[in-house]
């Protein structure tokens, strides 16, 4: 039955969340597109399997501690209890993330009670004292800095807005975790000298933006300040993007895209529109040549299919700028759907490479709107 239901997955994912990409594609004709979240209960239970699949899998697992001695030789979860499966931290992080998003948002989906029994058995305070331990060590206070500590800062925002008794006594259990980290963040930017623009998870206006959110719900405003002023140090000069360089063949994020993305949330519109224009002026023109989603060949290959949740962070970012960049709205909803189409159909790919973390990418993508 598993393996009947795995197949199942595999053979309906692509074509529902095809046929949804589309009606909406054909729809969206108005000057002024507005979001409309391409899911569906149903959907989101194809979505949420892939995590739940792996979410108790210890193998294959890639660490990135540093072992000063032979204390941390073992199961990694014995040191990360909370956040063991699913390859990696930063996937177990963030697969979390979007079962508490699915469930908030379709509390009568099909796997509601098994999802709840999970979070409940992982997010622990037991275990998430456990988790905090590591960090504190010298060796490993820069462990999953930058993106792994900001996806943990966006899974606890998702919790402090559950209106659930099993949703406050969880974000009660990770509270300590995301402190430790807002305060490991404000302490970081403060030392930082330059920006780091790059396609992969240290990627600091992706990481910032995640951050932010999460210090704008938790009334955090001593990070909220932090975040601000290295925005501002970083990127309030910055002109014509060198977009001729994206992608990068490992790329899972546009570095100008995820700038223009923090900056919408920095800047108030009017400037932030003249900001845009000038940063990347290339999306203003018609027809738009530039950014055009990029190709993977081989998504059994780990670093390959990165290229394929590129598309689909290239999407979110593209649509915020159709919202909010004010010109040209339509056309840039268009290169939205495009890149949306190109990776979404691929999400359930059968491979894990790609399938223990391109569905919180989905979901991220498919629900942009409520996460402002």
């Amino acid at each position: 039955m598993r393996y009947l239901s795995r197949w199942v997955i595999l053979l309906l994912f692509p074509v529902a969340v095809t046929a949804q990409a589309n009606k909406m594609t054909a729809a969206e004709k108005e000057p002024s597109p507005r979001h409309t979240p391409l899911i569906t209960a149903r959907v989101a239970d194809m979505l949420a399997a892939l995590p739940l699949k792996c979410l108790d899998q210890a193998y294959p697992y890639k660490t990135g501690i540093v072992f000063s001695d032979s204390s941390l030789l073992g199961a990694p979860v014995n040191y990360h209890p909370a956040f063991y499966g699913c390859f990696d931290w930063h996937s177990s992080v963030h697969g979390h993330w979007m079962l508490v998003r699915l469930v908030k948002m379709f509390p009568d989906m099909e796997k509601n009670q098994v999802i709840r029994t999970r979070l409940a058995q992982h997010l622990t305070a037991a275990n998430i004292k456990t988790e905090i331990q590591l960090f504190t060590s010298q060796e490993n206070k820069s462990f999953e800095r930058i993106y792994g500590w900001s996806w943990l800062l966006q899974l606890q925002r998702e919790l402090l807005t559950w209106n659930d008794p099993l949703g406050k006594e969880l974000s009660q259990n990770v509270q300590p975790l995301a402190t430790f980290f807002s305060k490991a963040y404000i302490d970081f930017l403060d030392k930082i000298m330059y920006p780091i623009r790059v396609g992969e998870h240290t990627n600091l206006a992706f990481g910032l933006c995640l951050a932010w959110d999460y210090a704008k719900t938790a009334n955090d405003t001593a990070l909220q300040t932090a975040i601000r002023h290295t925005a501002t140090r970083f990127y309030a000069a910055d002109k014509n993007a060198p977009v001729a360089w994206e992608p990068g063949g490992y790329d899972f994020l546009s570095p100008s895209l995820e700038e223009a993305d923090l900056m919408r949330r920095i800047m108030p519109e009017k400037e932030y529109r003249t900001w845009l224009y000038a940063f990347l002026p290339g999306l203003f023109e018609a027809p738009i040549s530039i950014l055009q989603p990029g190709q993977v060949k081989d998504r059994t290959d780990g670093k390959l299919v990165h290229l394929d949740g590129l598309n689909l962070s290239r999407t979110w970012c593209l649509e915020a700028i159709a919202r909010h960049g004010g010109r040209n709205q339509q056309a840039i909803q268009q290169l939205a759907d495009k890149h949306r189409m190109t990776s979404f159909p691929q999400i359930a790919s059968g491979n894990y490479a790609g399938e223990h973390w391109l569905a919180s990418f989905a979901v991220y993508m498919l629900t942009a709107e409520q996460q402002l």
